[in-house]
């Protein structure tokens, strides 16, 4: 397995998790509210045989979801904290080099950070090489497989 990847993989992908702490919560409570008014509501109909009327069916339904996106927010929760601390492991450079390229991507990264750190485009690049190399030591403890 190659761990640096897997770390690069991560930061690109960290903003985007953290963000959902945001939104799973928001739908869950999303999805209570809908629960509510469907439970408040008459009955479409007397189950069929051997069935459950569309009404408990979309209660279920709901219910299974809720539990599905509580598992989610474990896993996004879990995964973000292993992030952050791979990122807390850092220096404040480290941090910076990290979020520019990877975790707030935009063109012209290495310019900026030229200007920012006053570097070379190389020096910049094997800071990029030293930070990721921390950060993955930092996650996972190795890099080899």
């Amino acid at each position: 397995m190659d761990w640096k990847q897997e770390a690069a993989e991560k930061l690109l992908q960290y903003e985007v998790r953290r963000q959902s702490l945001e939104n799973i919560p928001a739908e869950i409570k999303r999805l209570e509210q809908d629960y509510s008014a469907l439970r408040a509501s008459v009955p479409d109909s007397m189950p069929a045989r051997g069935g459950g009327s569309r009404r408990e069916d979309a209660m279920l339904t709901n219910i299974v979801r809720r539990e599905e996106l509580a598992r989610q927010l474990e896993s996004a929760r879990a995964w973000v904290a292993l992030a952050e601390g791979g990122l807390a492991a850092l220096d404040e450079e480290d941090r910076l080099v990290l979020d520019r390229f990877y975790v707030h991507r935009h063109k012209g990264a290495c310019e900026r950070l030229c200007e920012e750190l006053d570097r070379e485009k190389a020096q910049v690049y094997r800071r990029r090489e030293k930070a990721l190399r921390r950060f993955t030591l930092a996650l996972y403890g190795g890099l080899e497989s």
